[in-house]
């Protein structure tokens, strides 16, 4: 059996990470509604049913759908690498640096929601996402 390429480990920490803040997100949501009796149905859509949390509850769920966004590129991307099978030192070494800055996003968005520091994590996870691409992209075509 061969061993798997590198580059998939960050895939699967991301993986991982995401479901985390999923959890988190049913954690924190469900005990509200529970405890103010809000029927399920009033959240049929969801801008309604953030409009009926307070925003500390609600900013879990909004990091939950930035984490289905941006990281399906990052994902794209890894899955070219590892279908290849010529990432390198150096792309999987983005690819850490790219579920790091994620996280941290993460966290920062989950809890205190710092508009600005949110940005500037997106935009370097960003930008490491796009060396990622780049190279690939070189390698590819």
């Amino acid at each position: 059996m061969t061993l798997p390429d590198p580059i998939l480990a960050p895939v699967m920490a991301l993986v991982l990470w995401t479901c985390f803040v999923l959890g988190w997100m049913a954690l924190t949501r469900i005990p509200y509604l529970r405890k103010n009796r809000v029927h399920p149905q009033k959240g049929e859509r969801t801008a309604e049913l953030a409009g009926l949390m307070p925003k500390q509850i609600q900013w879990k769920a909004d990091n939950y759908n930035h984490l289905m966004e941006h990281p399906t590129i990052f994902y794209a991307t890894a899955f070219v690498w590892a279908f290849i099978g010529s990432a390198g030192t150096i792309n999987v070494t983005l690819a850490w640096v790219y579920v790091g800055l994620r996280v941290v996003h993460s966290l920062v968005h989950a809890t205190i929601n710092k508009v600005m520091l949110r940005l500037t994590l997106f935009a370097l996870s960003s930008v490491v996402l796009l060396i990622m691409a780049v190279n690939a992209a070189v390698v590819v075509l």
